[in-house]
């Protein structure tokens, strides 16, 4: 019974989500409606205790992520930025091939280090341009976007600083380039077999005669520019650039300036107790902070007549945008909390360790915890903090190398983990303007993908030993 109640939890907020319904209202009644039913008087105390702490503290370390990458793509749209990045990607890959140009930029922007909610944020105007003028469904851009940013860069690829890449090597002793060859081709099988499936839906809509969309029924479409003549691409895509270099450069400076921990006095007045901050466990998040500050001076420095034109305007709609995103996420995250403190989690849990092999049982445990959290990093967290140990000693007993075993779970954290629920993908739609009934499709078939990857390379370790 506690099993179903989880279940069905978790099919009630995947409903509402791809209905189009507030995740925002929808993830704690799901959450506490799995309470109610499991233990009523847990209730409460479960939704101020856990629920809206966890909540809070996602947004106490995130929002201001949020509101900066918001900022810094809405003045990549109005200095006209975007529109110039376009025009060169069009003149050297051409309008046919907008798919991969949105894919190379959004894995160079993870790949740097980038969250992956401010790389939402930063290549929507420009990919939502480049599809206009390309005439691609606008439909099938969250999944374009989804292949760059949300798979290969962020858990495959050797040497990733994406936060899933970093988990594992806690509990294996392993570092972020664990496994490369493996991580390699998996990353390759993820962006050969995602293309192909994306070009055969934009051709499947080419032939059906279907173009952007209708401009009356289309929201948060980015604003025209009104400038009389671009920027050149280099000076537009260097925001970008810069936001990646500066991101891994305040990532080495921040540790080495403040130390392990930093404490102050928050007052002169009476005698309160010094602030303590653990600087590595910030480290990450100050220094994306830091890179957006950077990227925003930038275009501002760069093109600084149309960005004063409109920026009143454009940071209030921005900021909108990433109250809406941040809160959806932080609900998403509270719900995940809730749903791993119930007895039927545990069901699930305690069921998925009798996989017998090593590899598979991972791989299937982190990917379906990771499902029903609706978080990657979260599920991860929770099946290598409960089952490390058993993965470690069935993996020495059959003579598998520790780092096969982090990069399996790596990218097994990244497999189902977007579901309708997750907060990235809601995210993604509500930048985008679309609704999960337009574009989830898509999303969905790319999570297909990159769950399939990692079962390829876990055949290609059996068959080779390649690490």
């Amino acid at each position: 019974m506690s099993l179903l109640i989880v279940l069905a939890a978790l099919s009630f907020l995947m409903l509402v989500a791809y209905r189009g319904y507030s995740v925002i209202l929808f993830a704690p009644i799901a959450a506490l409606g799995a309470v109610l039913l499991t233990d009523p008087s847990l209730v409460a105390p479960m939704f101020t205790g856990l629920f809206m702490d966890k909540m809070v503290g996602f947004l106490k370390l995130y929002f201001p992520v949020f509101v900066l990458g918001a900022v810094f793509g809405k003045l990549i749209e109005i200095s006209g930025f975007s529109k110039a990045i376009v025009a060169a990607a069009i003149r050297v890959v051409g309008p046919q091939r907008a798919m991969l140009a949105i894919v190379l930029v959004c894995a160079l922007l993870t790949y740097g280090g980038v969250s992956l909610f401010v790389v939402v944020f930063a290549v929507y105007p420009f990919g939502a341009e480049l599809f206009r003028q390309g005439g691609i469904p606008k439909r099938l851009l969250p999944g374009t976007i989804a292949l760059g940013a949300f798979t290969f860069t962020m858990d495959a690829l050797p040497g990733t600083p994406q936060i899933q890449n970093i988990i594992p090597t806690a509990f294996f002793g392993t570092n972020g380039w664990a496994a490369p060859v493996l991580g390699t081709l998996g990353g390759v099988f993820i962006l050969c077999v995602g293309l192909l499936y994306l070009n055969w839906r934009r051709r499947a809509a080419e032939r059906a005669g279907e173009g952007y969309g209708d401009p009356e029924s289309l929201r948060n479409e980015p604003a025209p520019f009104e400038g009389s003549r671009l920027a050149h691409p280099l000076v537009a895509v260097l925001p970008l650039l810069l936001v990646g270099v500066s991101n891994i450069a305040f990532t080495l400076m921040i540790p080495q300036f403040y130390g392990p921990t930093h404490s102050f006095v928050p007052s002169v007045v009476g005698d309160p107790a010094p602030v303590v901050q653990q600087v590595p466990q910030l480290t990450a998040i100050w220094a994306v902070q830091g890179a957006l500050l950077v990227g925003i001076l930038s275009v501002i420095a760069f093109a600084w007549k149309p960005v004063l034109a409109s920026f009143a305007e454009g940071s209030r709609t921005a900021i909108s945008g990433a109250l809406l995103a941040s809160m959806n996420t932080a609900s998403e995250y509270g719900f995940g909390a809730v749903i791993a403190a119930l007895p039927g989690f545990l069901v699930v849990a305690n069921a998925l360790g009798a996989i017998p092999d090593p590899l598979i049982n991972e791989a299937i445990t982190v990917t379906a915890l990771a499902g029903i959290t609706g978080s990657a990093s979260g599920g991860m967290s929770i099946a290598l903090g409960a089952m490390a140990e058993t993965f470690i000693a069935n993996a020495e007993a059959a003579g598998i190398p520790m780092e096969v075993l982090h990069r399996v779970a790596s990218m097994a954290s990244g497999g189902m983990d977007t579901l309708p629920h997750n907060g990235a993908v809601i995210t993604l739609l509500a930048v985008t303007g679309l609704t999960h009934r337009q574009a989830y499709k898509d999303i969905f078939a790319i999570t297909l993908i990159k769950t399939a990857a990692v079962f390829f390379i876990i055949g290609l370790f059996y068959a080779t030993g390649l690490v």
